[in-house]
């Protein structure tokens, strides 16, 4: 009998580590002899990806929280459920590990926190639960390690980034609205508390651990109760 395997979200802020630390714990894994394999969303070189890309550029308008949640949502979405039937679905049910760089998650994080009456959030987010676990069917994440970093922080650590869509200077709608970043932070830390994601701490006293001190956090929670 086929034994399901672990999905495990690496989750935070533009600027956060995701990337980073994702790479870092595969290759952990891979040198512990873990199945394994890893996922960075959205997918920019993929056909699925170019409603995305057209939102993140701005065609839609360039104030990200002029576009319904609701629909930008569905962009993102269905990008995830191309990545799981092409890219992983029968390695993740045969029982490797995945490791996704961003998920439904970040959907939760940015799009959720457009929306500002608690009730309405909250039934958006059971909406989104329903579009991408029930009907989509994509997994459910066994462990979201959300990288805990203020906007403040994000907004240096992106300043000077390359636009992953255009590979220039210009930021995506996302990464240079301030004010959606905020929303999308305080978003994250309701999440934390409401769907049991796992705090990683990435400051010290107001410096940034390093990278090894937050990924050795990373790898014994992702490790722990197998």
């Amino acid at each position: 009998m086929m034994r399901k395997g672990r999905l495990i979200v690496i989750e935070g802020l533009d600027g956060s580590g995701k990337e980073t630390q994702s790479r870092l714990l595969y290759n952990r894994l891979l040198d512990m002899g873990e199945k394994v394999m890893r996922i960075s969303y959205p997918r920019y070189e993929k056909e699925s990806s170019a409603l995305v890309k057209m939102y993140l550029k701005g065609d839609f308008g360039k104030n990200p929280d002029s576009i319904s949640p609701y629909i930008s949502s569905t962009f993102f979405a269905a990008d995830r459920y191309a990545s799981f039937k092409t890219e992983y679905e029968d390695f993740y049910k045969n029982g490797g590990i995945v490791i996704a760089d961003r998920y439904t998650t970040s959907n939760m994080m940015h799009q959720g926190g457009k929306i500002k009456d608690i009730s309405e959030k909250q039934k958006f987010l059971d909406w989104l639960w329903d579009l991408e676990f029930n009907i989509y069917k994509i997994p459910i994440p066994d462990k979201v390690l959300f990288l805990d970093i203020p906007a403040a922080y994000s907004l240096k650590r992106i300043k000077d980034r390359k636009n992953k869509i255009t590979n220039e200077s210009q930021k995506d709608i996302h990464e240079s609205n301030e004010e959606h970043l905020k929303n999308a932070y305080k978003a994250a830390v309701e999440m934390v508390e409401r769907y049991n994601w796992i705090r990683i701490d990435c400051l010290k006293n107001g410096e940034s651990k390093t990278v090894e001190e937050i990924n050795s956090e990373i790898l014994e929670l992702v490790m722990e109760n197998r």
